[in-house]
């Protein structure tokens, strides 16, 4: 006979409960990380354009400026880029 390590119907539900719960929070912080990894590779994908568009003289040096703080977020706008 295989032992059952103690678990029956009564204690598996909040066994299940715990193990499903951190499984969420894994997969949510797995997800949120990539989600602000692709956010950050973007914008710099944005200023490096923006930096050749300067570069070549297609757009001044100030409107690029206000390009870049457009897509900045409120707290980050103080900051130099």
């Amino acid at each position: 006979m295989l032992p059952t390590l103690g678990l029956n119907e009564a204690n598996a539900i909040p066994i299940l409960a715990i193990g499903g719960g951190l499984g969420v929070a894994v997969i949510s912080i797995v997800f949120g990380t990539i989600r602000s990894i692709a956010q950050t590779r973007s914008r710099e994908t944005t200023k490096r354009e923006i930096a050749a568009y300067i570069a070549e003289g297609s757009i001044t040096p100030e409107d690029g400026e206000k390009l870049i703080k457009a897509d900045m977020p409120v707290w980050e706008r103080g900051r130099k880029c």
